[in-house]
């Protein structure tokens, strides 16, 4: 029989941490605690804990039951305006998260931080690729370091170890998140087939050509735990994706034909911009297809897509060192946005 391990997953409902709940439960041997600032409902083996991480009072009080925790997976994200404002609440909220948890639970053995590729400094601009985990800093303001900078401290003569997973953009189908490339594509091409548009890529030029890597979040949750769970992965980073590389100029007419649309030649729009007004028409969607009634804003991050479209540089990493290590795993990616499309579909979010 298998002995019970106990999960705080932090960031519970974003497209990280709900695939990460799915995947743990899938597994039957794991107890899973869910924070995040909405709470959830408890279900089976999955219990929810609405808490204000960036409040270390409220964190100490919401978190002090957890004496059981062998686990966490830190995947919380508060965004900001600039670089610079990231640091301090995302430092904040892990710091919080770690205090609490770490001070009541005596079997804790696993703390798994959730990065990104801006440890490469790829928001900034070309980077070096294939980025390794091993591959110099860069100038801070930076969360991301600062948080793994923390736990390496923290770490220090404790029992319990540490992971730093580095996924590209993730793709899943969880709503209301602020970085869901999925969703940005499905609703820009169904709302232009709406209006009797072609899909064309909104991004920069320069981006269409580009080699760029995804990382699909179920495979991210397996990987995820693969690491958290075996000993040798302890105290490290990797980076995780799907395995393959893809171009927009490849797999742009492919997503046109998935959606039965004409394309055309690409043209730079900001989606920030051009999809602001368009609240009303896709309530109308809604009604016209029967879709399920959720606000506009909870399915749509333009912001995220106009970034993502804008890289006119190639973007990816060097995902062998988890190979090497034993995660195996891979996700064709141009198969995976048909099936998160068709999900998207089947759960009356876009026109059948």
């Amino acid at each position: 029989m298998k002995s019970k391990k106990t999960a705080v997953v932090v960031g519970a409902n974003g497209v990280i941490g709900s695939n990460l709940i799915s995947h743990l439960e899938s597994h039957g041997d794991w107890q899973i605690i869910g924070l995040s600032r909405r709470g959830g409902t408890d279900n089976g083996n999955v219990k929810y804990i609405s808490v204000n991480l960036l409040d270390s009072e409220d964190s100490k009080l919401k978190l002090a039951t957890l004496t059981a925790v062998t686990h966490i997976f830190y995947a919380a994200y508060q965004d900001k305006p600039t670089w610079a404002e990231l640091v301090a609440p995302n430092l904040a909220m892990l710091v919080n998260v770690v205090n609490a948890i770490e001070s009541v639970a005596v079997d804790l053995q696993h703390i798994s931080l959730m990065q990104g590729y801006k440890v490469y400094g790829a928001h900034y601009g070309p980077f070096k690729t294939p980025a390794k985990e091993n591959d110099g800093g860069h100038m801070p303001p930076e969360f991301n370091v600062d948080q793994q900078q923390f736990l390496e401290a923290q770490q220090k003569g404790k029992k319990w170890g540490w992971s730093a997973i580095r996924p590209s953009v993730v793709a899943g189908t969880a709503l209301g998140n602020p970085m869901n490339l999925v969703l940005v594509i499905a609703i820009y091409a169904s709302i232009s087939k709406e209006l009797g548009l072609p899909l064309r890529f909104p991004g920069k030029l320069g981006a269409y050509d580009k080699l760029l890597d995804i990382t699909d979040a179920g495979l991210l949750a397996k990987a995820t735990v693969w690491a958290a769970t075996n000993p040798l992965c302890a105290n490290q980073a990797f980076n995780i994706t799907n395995g393959d590389l893809i171009r927009w100029n490849d797999l742009w007419p492919k997503i046109a034909a998935y959606f039965k649309m004409e394309v055309a030649p690409p043209l730079q729009m900001p989606l920030t911009i051009v999809m602001a007004d368009k609240l009303t028409l896709w309530t109308q969607m809604q009604e016209k297809y029967g879709l399920a009634k959720h606000h506009y804003s909870s399915v749509s991050s333009w912001p995220f897509g106009d970034f993502v479209f804008s890289w006119d540089y190639d973007f990816f990493s060097d995902g062998t060192k988890a190979r090497r290590m034993g995660f195996h795993e891979y996700v064709e990616t141009e198969k995976m946005f048909f099936s998160l499309f068709d999900e998207l579909k089947r759960n009356g979010i876009i026109p059948g």
